[in-house]
């Protein structure tokens, strides 16, 4: 995959990114959230970078900062070797949680300190996980409806209260039409409903997410689903039109 920045030539395409390439990083605040990060090459003088945020799934929580990296950081890591293959200049995190949950608080307290240590666009920050990690994409976008450019949920579920602020905020959703952990459209049959329930309401709303579901795959669709060729150039594009969030502040 190569994507051409205007006016940029880039370069050769890097080699795949490996796990010791992240830097270990940990939020200063209370929370003391774990995070690995790397910036890719490519920024120009005074450019802002957008920042693209991945939450794992509930079978890599812990604190050791790195069990979130599995699986080439379960698929995600294509993103980064697209954009060092097309000269795009970018920042991603993958912090780690614990208890299975993604509380918005906690990834927020990451974007923050992410903003601090490079010079993040605040109108270019991206959210995308898995299972539990696309839940926690959900509750985020839910929590801080004007804070983010884009959300891209992968094989997840949540409830349809308060879809209703996220109708607008850009979606691009992926499942697996026989997932066999979180159902398509049922989610665990409890209150929170799964990607095809989401899009059928959001649409309803008037919103216009975008949907890609895999037909008789699983639950396990990311690694394809990151390789696809549109998806960071989609993601890239979107960009918040109002007024930035301060990170910092909503986090004190």
């Amino acid at each position: 995959m190569l994507f051409v920045v205007a006016g940029f030539a880039p370069p050769l395409l890097a080699a795949d990114l490996e796990d010791a390439e992240l830097a270990k990083f940990w939020t200063p605040d209370a929370r003391r959230v774990p995070y690995r990060a790397i910036e890719t090459p490519g920024r120009r003088d005074g450019e802002m970078l957008p920042l693209v945020v991945f939450l794992h799934g509930d079978w890599q929580d812990g604190t050791d900062n790195e069990s979130q990296l599995a699986g080439r950081g379960n698929g995600s890591y294509e993103l980064v070797d697209a954009a060092r293959g097309g000269g795009i200049p970018l920042v991603y995190v993958v912090p780690q949680t614990t208890d299975a949950y993604w509380p918005p608080a906690r990834v927020a307290t990451v974007v923050a300190d992410a903003m601090r240590r490079w010079p993040i666009d605040p109108r270019r920050i991206y959210l995308t996980g898995i299972s539990d990690g696309a839940t926690g994409v959900w509750d985020a976008l839910k929590a801080y409806p004007a804070c983010f450019a884009a959300g891209v949920p992968m094989s997840g579920m949540t409830e349809l209260a308060g879809l209703g602020p996220i109708r607008d905020v850009p979606q691009w959703i992926f499942h697996g039409s026989d997932d066999d952990d979180t159902n398509v459209e049922t989610g665990y049959d409890g209150a929170m409903v799964g990607s095809r329930a989401v899009v059928r309401a959001l649409r309803a709303m008037g919103g216009k997410p975008r949907y890609t579901e895999y037909p008789g795959e699983k639950h396990v669709i990311w690694p394809r689903a990151y390789a696809e060729d549109a998806l960071l150039p989609w993601m890239l594009s979107q960009r918040l039109h109002g007024k930035a969030c301060d990170f910092a502040a909503l986090v004190r």
